[in-house]
């Protein structure tokens, strides 16, 4: 395994940009909205029940990344969950903004993440300063979910499409507004895996087996040039491409998905393998899955093993979620 740093390409995190830019602010944090939402109780009805038992958590992989805490491999025991079978999607996302009224966390601080190549000439010459080890991701003012590459973006032909610059508090609200959950990273792992024993991917060890793409990442020169040989440049449809065993779609690629963890790289050494939830406390949480913008040259965590991590509060053009519920 290579110890590469944590944060790559993967996303940039709000505490990287210092909140001194020309009409950004930190306001108060969002409480969770109440509902009434017919939403809890047809909660479960599309999500996959998952019997759950023993499986092989982590990766040993020589691609992976030791800083990350991928390894070591080690059996966990979980107990039966349900799980969405797919990323929550702009329109789902919408109905929740519709009947709560919640603002998320990029439109309480007035910017997210964007990466370079998606904004317009105009809105990047708003852009006055840029994280220093990630510089393709650029701090956009009025960046959010409604306004994907700033303000003159919008969700047109994309409501099919997951949600994105949702902070993990957004995702919380979302789950509290639902009746449902974030999965644990265990929960995460194992439905990703769909049956398969330490694969590399959710269909097997080949990336592209027989040639064909099988997930969204990036095609190309990271962060420079992407031929869109998966048919994408930026997110997809969350029910693009096959499912895994479970019939789970995009477990790998297309956005990173935020998991109920606080991160660390060695509590699990330790820790509980029965139905692990993670350390107590922590300064980030888990992210899993991988994005569009992973690419093997330079972040290839879209094995279904490998992890990062970014602070609740922030939020980019390639982070979102799906639920889980007790079973």
């Amino acid at each position: 395994m290579n110890s590469k740093p944590t944060h790559a390409c993967c996303a940039a995190g709000r505490r990287e940009i210092e909140s001194n830019l020309p009409g950004i602010s930190k306001k108060d944090k969002p409480s969770l909205p109440v509902s009434d939402s017919l939403e809890k109780s047809h909660a479960k009805t599309h999500m996959v029940h998952l019997s759950g038992g023993d499986f092989l958590m982590g990766s040993e992989d020589d691609e992976g990344f030791t800083a990350d805490g991928e390894g070591p491999v080690r059996r966990v025991k979980l107990r039966p969950f349900y799980i969405d079978p797919y990323a929550v999607s702009n329109k789902h996302f919408a109905r929740f903004i519709e009947d709560t009224g919640y603002i998320t966390e990029a439109e309480h601080f007035g910017w997210s993440f964007v990466f370079h190549m998606f904004v317009s000439p105009a809105v990047a010459r708003t852009v006055t300063q840029v994280p220093r080890d990630t510089p393709w991701w650029l701090p956009v003012s009025g960046a959010n979910w409604k306004h994907p590459e700033g303000p003159d973006s919008n969700l047109s032909l994309r409501m099919d499409h997951p949600v994105i610059h949702v902070s993990w508090n957004d995702a919380l609200a979302y789950c509290h507004w639902a009746g449902v959950r974030l999965p644990t990273e265990a929960e995460w792992e194992y439905a990703a895996r769909g049956r398969l024993e330490q694969k590399n991917y959710p269909w097997g060890d080949e990336l592209k087996p027989e040639g064909q793409h099988q997930c969204n990442i990036w095609q190309g020169q990271f962060p420079v040039k992407n031929d869109r040989s998966d048919g994408f440049l930026a997110t997809a449809p969350v029910d693009a491409f096959l499912p895994n065993g479970f019939g789970l779609y995009n477990v790998s690629g297309n956005v990173w998905e935020w998991c109920s963890d606080w991160f660390s790289p060695n509590f699990h050494l330790t820790a509980s393998r029965i139905n692990p939830v993670g350390p107590p406390k922590g300064k980030s949480r888990v992210i899993r899955g991988g994005s569009y913008l992973c690419h093997k040259s330079y972040c290839n965590r879209y094995r279904v093993g490998a992890r990062s991590h970014n602070t609740p509060d922030s939020s980019s053009g390639n982070i979102g979620f799906r639920c889980a519920a007790d079973a």
